[in-house]
C-alpha cells in the first residue's frame, strides 16, 4: 500500500487542495490552522504524500531558522493512511533536506513523540541539551 504512494516537493499548485486537507487536522486541534500565505511558505520547504497522482494524503514541511535549526512543522497524514509508513516517509524526507543543507539540528514539537522517537528524534540532544518553552502570553 505504502508503495503506491509517492512522496514529492510541494509545490505552489498544492496550496488550494492543501488547505482543504489540513481543515480536519485544524478542527481536532491537531495542528495549528494556515493562511494561504503561511501554506506558501511552508510549501517551499515542504512535502508532500500523494496517491493515485491526484489525492493528497499527507503533508509535513521543514521551517527552516538557520543553519543550525529546523522544525519539522504541519505533518498531517490522512486517517485512511495512517500506520503505513507515510508519516515516516515525509519525516524522512524534511531530514534529508536539512541534511542537503548541512543543517546541525532538527527538531519537532508534538504531542506524538513515541512516533517521532520511532524516526529517530530523541528527547535530548548531544551534551545533555534540552529545549524549553515558555507561552509569554500566559505568564506576567
Amino acid at each position: 500500500m505504502i508503495d503506491q504512494i509517492e512522496i514529492r516537493p510541494a509545490k505552489h499548485e498544492d496550496i488550494a487542495p492543501l488547505s482543504e486537507f489540513i481543515v480536519p487536522f485544524v478542527e481536532q486541534g491537531k495542528i495549528l490552522p494556515r493562511t494561504s500565505e503561511e501554506l506558501d511558505e511552508l510549501v517551499e520547504t515542504g512535502f508532500v504524500a500523494i496517491e493515485a497522482d491526484t489525492e493528497i494524503v499527507g503533508f509535513a514541511s521543514l521551517e527552516i531558522y538557520s543553519r543550525k535549526l529546523a522544525e519539522i512543522r504541519s505533518l498531517v497524514v490522512a486517517d485512511h493512511r495512517q500506520g503505513i509508513g507515510v508519516g515516516k516517509k515525509l519525516v524522512s524526507a524534511c531530514v534529508d533536506r536539512a541534511r542537503q543543507r548541512n543543517i546541525l539540528e532538527v527538531m519537532a514539537v508534538t504531542s506524538s513523540d513515541v512516533f517521532f522517537r520511532s524516526c529517530g528524534f530523541d528527547f535530548t540532544l548531544p551534551g545533555e541539551k534540552k529545549a524549553l518553552f515558555i507561552q509569554p502570553h500566559l505568564t506576567e
